[in-house]
């Protein structure tokens, strides 16, 4: 899905810029030295643009398609009002005030979205059900989508466990993408040393996402990720299921690009008397789970979107039942993360950086 949605948003790059050349062309002071010297006005608005698209050798081309397709929505917004305004008005235009608008809202907004994806803030939920006592009660973080090495390496992923603890959690998930294609062995180390320090009434439970498998340009292998994560107590659910005390299940799938049981076959021994939390990296089965009897399904990968619109395209072409956020479908809780980092793009437009206090009990 993601392929295609870059695709697209690469088109639209492309157009964009021809258009932001016309807009820059519309400042005063080029359009002063158009009188005189038209060729060396619209090369100098092309230089703007063009310091622009600079920003795709500072981040990377993707980060560049989203300068550019956000400037460009914003100043056709800020065009559309001042068009609207000169017409109440009924006044021509004298100075590019929307162009100047259009700079300092994107500006503004993509401040915020680089707050909204470095810092990672703490969300939470409570979940109950008659299958638990009032007694009875299990406090979980989930962290999912970490990818390391992107906004969290090893010392912020260290500081990250570290609010975790204060939490006082019995349980914490990790629900995929605890790693990238670019992390790097060094901060696989230190993270998964700061899991292990975590102190849990029932401990650490990991399950892989899409972006967990090796791949042959990181400078660790699968073997590395699984030792690291096991020399340091936590357990890798792959299609498995663990006893938690003596009220829950725990039960982690594989990715969804894998081979991998149904929902129904991983629940099927279950007591269903006994409540069942589900770790499913993505967020694309939901129908299923809710027929296998799971409780409660946690889920990532979407991002919380990332950066509007694409998170919301996604839906659309129903690459996944939920963008963010908790829904319930038949006797079934469902919960989306965004994540607490993201992948190759270090802002986040349309969403936030978290990780998620869940606090389960009985009615």
């Amino acid at each position: 899905m993601w392929t295609k949605v870059f695709l697209l948003a690469a088109a639209l790059a492309l157009i964009g810029i021809i258009y932001l050349v016309d807009r820059f062309h519309r400042f005063y002071v080029l359009e002063q030295l158009a009188k005189k010297q038209k060729r060396l006005s619209w090369l100098l608005a092309a230089l703007l643009v063009t310091g622009i698209l600079s920003s795709g050798l500072v981040f990377n081309w993707y980060t560049m398609a989203l300068i550019i397709i956000h400037l460009v929505l914003i100043w056709l917004l800020c065009d559309l009002v001042g068009w609207i305004i000169r017409k109440y008005r009924k006044k021509e235009r004298t100075f590019n005030y929307t162009g100047g608008a259009a700079l300092l809202l994107t500006l503004m907004l993509l401040i915020g979205g680089w707050v909204s994806m470095h810092h990672v803030f703490r969300t939470s939920y409570s979940f109950r059900s008659d299958k638990l006592t009032p007694d009875d009660h299990l406090r979980a973080v989930l962290l999912t989508d970490t990818h390391l090495s992107n906004t969290l390496d090893g010392d912020k992923f260290t500081a990250l466990c570290e609010r975790i603890q204060k939490e006082e959690p019995d349980l914490v998930l990790l629900c995929g993408d605890y790693v990238d294609d670019d992390s790097k062995k060094k901060d696989l180390i230190a993270a998964s040393r700061a899991l292990g320090q975590i102190q849990s009434t029932y401990g650490t439970y990991f399950a892989y996402g899409n972006h967990d498998p090796f791949v042959d340009y990181r400078s660790f292998s699968d073997d590395d990720l699984i030792d690291s994560l096991l020399d340091n107590g936590v357990t890798i659910l792959i299609d498995e299921t663990k006893e938690i005390g003596d009220r829950f299940y725990l039960c982690g799938r594989r990715d969804f690009y894998d081979q991998r049981k149904s929902a129904q076959d991983l629940t099927a021994p279950l007591d269903k008397s006994k409540y069942i939390i589900m770790l499913d990296h993505q967020p694309k089965d939901f129908d299923a789970e809710a027929e296998a009897g799971a409780d409660l399904v946690l889920a990532g990968h979407t991002h919380g979107g990332h950066v509007f619109p694409a998170g919301q395209l996604g839906v659309v072409l129903g690459e996944t039942d939920r963008l963010y956020g908790d829904e319930k479908r038949e006797d079934t809780e469902f919960l989306v993360s965004s994540g607490a980092s993201g992948w190759e793009i270090p802002f986040k437009t349309g969403c936030i950086s978290e990780y998620c206090v869940i606090d389960i009990a009985g009615e």
